[in-house]
């Protein structure tokens, strides 16, 4: 009796751990984006639902933005989008590391579908539902791996603004 409860907890275990979402695979990199002001949100930061912009450092994008030595864009650049907080469970701006878990490689970072508000790798195709599911894998080698977007703290400043930056 012992061996099977033993062997039914396990089976539990397998199961209940095949819905979860490795969203830590891309390798934690350093992330600061000061938004931190009204004037500087209003021209980089995000307004209405499905609203997105991308910051890369390496690639000069947005390519007027005003990086300084205390800007930092992750591992594959930062995908800033207004949606679901689910860490809140209001709408407001979210932010993910842009690099594709599967491909795992800095020069390789998504795009938005703008039809759906999907996140979509160029080179594997996997997408990631970043509107309102926190960068969980829709379908494509992510989905099949269960691996998502490593996901950023975006928080709000008293001047108006927001400040984006590792977890």
């Amino acid at each position: 009796m012992k061996r099977i409860l033993c062997i039914a907890l396990l089976a539990a275990l397998l199961l209940a751990s095949c819905n979860n979402v490795n969203n830590k695979e891309v390798p934690q990199a350093m992330v600061r984006i000061d938004l931190g002001t009204f004037a500087l949100w209003n021209v980089y930061g995000v307004s209405g639902a499905g609203d997105y912009r991308i910051f890369d450092r390496a690639k000069r994008i947005p390519s007027n933005f005003p990086y300084n030595a205390n800007t930092y864009t992750g591992y594959g650049g930062v995908l800033l989008m207004m949606g679901f907080d689910a860490s809140t469970n209001t709408y407001g701006p979210v932010a993910y590391d842009a690099a594709c878990p599967v491909e795992n490689r800095p020069e390789v970072s998504v795009g938005v579908d703008a039809s759906n508000f999907e996140a979509v790798c160029p080179t594997c195709g996997s997408r990631y539902n970043v509107f309102n599911g926190a960068g969980g894998p829709m379908s494509g080698e992510a989905y099949t791996l269960r691996y998502g977007l490593r996901i950023l703290k975006v928080r709000s400043t008293d001047s108006g603004g927001y400040v984006i930056s590792s977890l």
